[in-house]
């Protein structure tokens, strides 16, 4: 994914997107990104947000392999003994 960096960001603008940033519970880059989209009038549609969210999901899936994991029923064994 491309990044951008800023330079220069007028100090107020900055406490801004913080405070925003803080207040919808997202990282500043989240919050940049969010707003960038809305101000360029790009919506993601839920069809959309879906695939991203499984195309993150399957680059999980091939860094953690399943034979990594351990059994569930070891897991809450595991939990019930504590």
């Amino acid at each position: 994914m491309p990044s951008l960096q800023v330079r220069d960001l007028p100090e107020a603008l900055y406490f801004k997107l913080s405070q925003a940033a803080e207040r919808d519970h997202r990282s500043l880059a989240q919050e940049a990104v969010f707003i960038l989209e809305k101000g360029l009038e790009i919506e993601k549609t839920p069809k959309l947000r879906r695939k991203e969210l499984f195309c993150e999901i399957n680059a999980y899936r091939s860094v953690v392999s399943v034979d990594d994991l351990e059994p569930p029923a070891d897991m809450i064994r595991e939990d019930r003994g504590r």
